[in-house]
């Protein structure tokens, strides 16, 4: 049977999840007064790690076999905060984008239950698009829906896409799109016959 990208990572719980936001800035320093000077840049990613605890073997072969799916850096699969599944705010309504040709780290939203405060707050997850189009990004601030059900969201990453009109917005078990690092794949076994996996990726851009 082929194999169709984007995968779903196995449900096997790591007991570390590491991310990181990567922002690309320049910098540079003049010679003679030591003023810096910075360079804001687009390019803005996520990346993780995750170390899976010490299992038996069936469930380190579902996990490996995952990982040779991937084929190194070739395919895709979909994955989200562990710990962010629920988000902190009432989330309520649904949230649907509110415009086209959005750009920038603001998007106009709607759908919202009308009047309420703290509909968002910062740290939540929200996922754009699906599948092989998946975005994962973070609400940087509270924010409240007004009275016909309408919020701006301050959000990381910035939007690469413009999201169509009434796209609909993902706010539990939000995910993107991931790809290995690199083209190995290690599983390693200890003298009690329990298996070891780490993974490392970046954003799928």
């Amino acid at each position: 049977m082929a194999i169709t990208y984007p995968l779903s990572i196995p449900s096997i719980e790591a007991t570390v999840f590491n991310i990181r936001a990567v922002s690309v800035v320049g910098s540079s320093a003049s010679p003679f007064t030591g003023q810096t000077f910075e360079y804001k840049h687009s390019g803005q990613w996520w990346e993780a790690e995750m170390k899976f605890p010490p299992m038996p073997r069936a469930d380190a072969d579902a996990l490996y076999s995952f990982l040779l799916k991937l084929n190194g850096k070739w395919g895709t699969f979909l994955m989200g905060d562990p710990a962010g599944t629920t988000p902190r705010g009432v989330a309520t309504g649904t949230p649907l984008v509110d415009g086209a040709s959005q750009t920038g780290d603001e998007l106009v939203t709607d759908g919202w239950t009308p009047s309420t405060t703290g509909i968002m707050k910062a740290g939540d997850w929200i996922q754009l698009g699906s599948s092989s189009s998946s975005r994962l990004h973070k609400i940087l601030e509270d924010v409240n829906s007004d009275g016909s059900g309408s919020s701006t969201l301050t959000i990381w990453p910035s939007l690469r896409e413009s999201p169509s009109d009434d796209a609909a917005i993902a706010v539990n078990s939000a995910q993107g799109r991931w790809r290995l690092v690199a083209n190995e794949s290690e599983c390693f076994v200890d003298h009690t016959t329990l298996y070891g996996i780490t993974l490392a990726c970046r954003e799928a851009l």
